[in-house]
């Protein structure tokens, strides 16, 4: 729960459309919403943020305290957040840099804000230095009209995530191999890796939830003809789930997962949602292309 203060802050952030005033004022200042790692409800934080090129960086200093703020620790358990800046809002993956990468980042940072050394050297932890990775696609995103408009823009986001994490993994074993022999089968993965994976993880389980509670239903009661379609969609959301489960306590303990294993379950769900997606396409797209999107009220019976 946000403190009083913080709450005054974010308050007058979005009053004053980004701007603020007291020890932030002429500040680059953000609001980071995550989802609580424990409690799963949403926390908003206003925090001071640094731009490198086109990176967006965060530090998590807790002021220079012994232990990690309690909104880094939300982002690793839910790598997708809200970030706003100014009047604009959007959904970004949140990565920890590591090794090499982050001291770089580190030191662009101090450049910029000086600040972050001091806090630094009031702790024996290292500060890290988050990436905020934006979800939209860098192209001009297709017009949103209808239900079937919508669903290709999830299943589209939804294989590009596939193949991101795809490259990301075939470059950490690439980087493994060229360091000797033995190295490439050396267990652990990357953060980038794991939050790119998790934050696809989480966006699968709301599409797929959603379909069920609420599209398929819909679909069933005007279309009585597709329930065999509805059926199969179904039993087949509950193999990726399986499959999502197991890469997600593969990546549990990032440091000593086997690259190989999770490669292979990878695979796994690239084929088997690959195929989930094509077939819901052919049959429900024709159907949801009816339906406007934010839809309207139902039609009369």
């Amino acid at each position: 729960m946000a403190t009083s203060y913080h709450q005054h802050v974010i308050e007058e952030f979005r009053a004053g459309r980004g701007k603020v005033g007291g020890p932030f004022e002429g500040g680059d200042l953000l609001l980071l919403t995550t989802t609580g790692a424990q409690s799963g409800k949403e926390h908003t934080t206003p925090l001071g943020f640094v731009r490198d090129g086109d990176l967006l960086l965060i530090v998590a200093s807790n002021l220079g305290a012994s232990r990690h703020p309690d909104w880094y620790h939300n982002l690793l358990a839910h790598p997708l957040v809200q970030v706003e800046i100014g009047t604009e809002s959007f959904e970004a993956v949140a990565v920890p840099a590591e090794g090499a990468r982050r001291d770089r980042l580190f030191a662009s940072v101090v450049a910029v804000s000086p600040g972050y050394a001091d806090y630094q050297a009031l702790t024996t932890r290292t500060l890290p230095v988050v990436v905020l990775e934006r979800t939209e696609p860098q192209e001009q995103p297709r017009p949103i009209n209808t239900l079937a408009d919508k669903l290709l823009e999830v299943h589209t986001w939804l294989r590009s995530q596939l193949r991101h994490v795809r490259a990301e993994a075939d470059a950490h074993l690439a980087a493994r191999a060229a360091e000797g022999p033995g190295a490439s089968a050396a267990p652990g993965l990357g953060f980038q890796i794991r939050q790119h994976c998790l934050a696809f993880c989480a966006t699968l389980t709301f599409h797929h939830t959603s379909e069920d509670a609420h599209i398929f239903p819909a679909i069933a009661h005007y279309h009585p003809d597709l329930v065999s379609v509805l059926d199969r969609l179904r039993q087949e959301h509950g193999a990726v789930a399986r499959i999502k489960d197991e890469l997600a306590a593969l990546l549990a303990d990032v440091g000593a997962a086997d690259p190989r294993q999770f490669l292979a379950e990878l695979d796994r769900m690239t084929d088997e949602l690959t195929a989930h997606l094509d077939y819901e396409e052919q049959w429900l797209l024709p159907v949801l292309a009816e339906v406007p999107f934010p839809p309207g009220p139902p039609p009369a019976e």
